[in-house]
């Protein structure tokens, strides 16, 4: 199997997708967001609060890597109730190789000492601002464009080719939580046979 590298502005641009997600769908925070996953891991009062005291000079890094690993976990659990979970790719899951490659590249970010919003350009909101839903769904919003979905049970199947440009895929797996609904809607590619 051929190993695929994939270029750093290319994982930033799923990264920062990613985290955005990851962010918004926290519920525990006060006031809360969309309640699609049960952490406070960023906000200064909550679990910021906690990582800054742990890791004062990586506390912002450190609380969007848990988010996202909390994103991670809730989105795992959808696929694996799913027939051929491998075999399906969604925003936080790419296959082994990809997915390593995000790892060390938030790492990376991390080491650097620069700040997510210095770092991740390509982030579409201002995290350490308050949560607005109305905000969030423009951020991933495609504009122009609509993605067409089926529902099926546990998530949203994109129907239709699946892009080439990995950033392209991820754009459109990130346009495919809206609408937005009580609890993420996990879309995903399903992975053709060769």
């Amino acid at each position: 199997m051929p190993t695929v590298t994939v270029t750093k502005n290319t994982l930033d641009q799923v990264l920062a997708l990613q985290i955005i997600v990851a962010w918004a769908g926290e519920g525990i925070c006060e006031p809360k967001r969309l309640d699609w996953w049960r952490t406070d891991l960023i906000d200064e009062y909550g679990g910021g609060d906690l990582f800054g005291r742990l890791f004062p000079k990586t506390h912002q890094w450190s609380s969007l890597e848990a988010v996202r690993l909390a994103a991670i976990q809730v989105d795992k659990h959808k696929r694996q109730e799913m027939a051929q979970s491998d075999a399906m790719r969604s925003l936080f899951f790419w296959g082994f190789t990809v997915d390593e490659q995000l790892t060390e590249r938030l790492a990376f970010h991390k080491r650097s000492h620069k700040q997510p919003l210095e770092a991740l350009p390509h982030l579409p909101l201002d995290i350490t601002k308050p949560f607005s839903k109305a905000e969030f769904e423009d951020a991933i919003r495609l504009p122009n464009r609509t993605v067409d979905f089926k529902v099926v049970p546990n998530g949203r199947e994109i129907v239709g080719e699946m892009p080439e440009a990995l950033e392209e895929q991820a754009k459109k797996l990130a346009a495919a939580l809206l609408p937005l609904t009580d609890s993420y809607t996990m879309p995903f590619y399903r992975l053709q046979k060769h």
